[in-house]
């Protein structure tokens, strides 16, 4: 989180005043994220419960409030999601005006479960086709939703938070900017029907979602959801999967990796949804669409620095190299689509 947020947050007491319109304590409250949001872990009656608190500059209250409105939608037709927790007055979000910023305060029943052991998990086909079947699932409800409230709405892809920060890149990566500025231009061109494009969950990264003994999947953390088309969700998944492979060997583990991934996926997808052969050939695109947020965020991190030298993780800077080759050349971090043969 950047040090002004934090300062507001911190000297405005929006903490104590958050957990009050919750019904709890600060003492009760234990932070266990403040990445871009605040999140704290909390007990209500015997149950683990999540209290987030999401800076103004990040989301609209309106985002916020369609955030959750998706997901008790989602929820009520059958998907396994953390659901919502009001407040002690019953309302699904709470504001906190400050002087400088407003706090939006929400609160999450905690995920029951188990998250994935990662990396050990690149082998599981089990977990593959029950993700392709919760994000299936996901879709088809997606292209059936229609919001309640038309005055609130979640953002479409192209206001990503991180994409709306690519100048935090330094002038050394002109060339990231103008690829950039060609993937716009070719997503712009792909149809936005209602088969191909609607609301995902938009990060369903390894980190975001816990099973449980039955196989059971249930997701959090919707807070990057975003009209955007369904491969995208697809693309994502994939990529936390094969990153972690690099050096002279990295492309042919990430080649076996995705194979491995997509013939399981899809064989849960397609028995939800369905997805054109086209539509999957668009994957290497989101894939360097996700490339390119991930490597946005890493500057944030590092304030900037371009070197990297602060961190003594050999891996993040072996990571970080490749990445901004691959993102001055426009190639995918793993591309098995571009043959005829899409069969996986």
């Amino acid at each position: 989180m950047e040090n002004t947020i934090t300062d507001l947050f911190h000297r405005h007491g929006v903490l104590a005043s958050a957990v009050e319109r919750y019904g709890i304590s600060s003492d009760e409250v234990t932070l266990i994220g403040g990445f871009q949001n605040f999140v704290y872990e909390y007990e209500r009656n015997g149950r683990a419960c999540i209290l987030r608190i999401t800076p103004g500059s990040r989301r609209t209250v309106g985002a916020v409030k369609a955030e959750l409105e998706w997901i008790r939608y989602l929820v009520s037709h059958g998907i396994s999601a953390s659901m919502p927790i009001p407040s002690a007055a019953g309302e699904w979000a709470e504001v906190i005006v400050t002087a400088e910023m407003f706090f939006t305060a929400v609160s999450f029943e905690k995920a029951s479960g188990q998250k994935v052991n990662y990396p050990a998990c690149l082998d599981d086909d089990a977990l593959y086709e029950a993700l392709g079947r919760i994000t299936g699932n996901m879709h088809a409800l997606s292209k059936k939703y229609k919001p309640e409230d038309s005055s609130i709405c979640r953002l479409e892809w192209r206001q990503n938070d991180y994409l709306k920060d690519i100048d935090i890149l330094p002038p050394t990566h002109q060339r990231v900017k103008e690829n950039y500025s060609m993937m716009v231009e070719k997503l712009n061109q792909l149809p936005t029907d209602r088969d191909a494009y609607g609301l995902i969950h938009g990060d369903m990264g390894v980190g975001n979602f816990v099973i449980d003994g039955a196989g059971r999947i249930t997701l959090f953390d919707f807070d990057e959801a975003q009209y955007s088309w369904f491969v995208e969700d697809i693309a994502i998944q994939l990529y936390y999967l094969v990153y972690v492979y690099g050096g002279d060997d990295g492309r042919t583990l990430r080649e076996d990796q995705a194979r491995r991934f997509m013939r399981s996926f899809m064989k849960g997808y397609s028995l939800e949804n369905t997805l054109s052969e086209q539509d999957l050939k668009q994957i290497p695109l989101f894939l360097m669409l996700r490339e390119l947020i991930v490597y946005i965020g890493s500057f944030r991190n590092y304030d900037g620095d371009e070197t990297f030298g602060s961190s003594d993780n050999q891996w993040f800077k072996d990571w970080i190299a490749e990445s901004r080759i691959r993102l001055e050349n426009n190639v995918p971090i793993v591309d098995i689509w571009s043959s005829c043969d899409s069969s996986f």
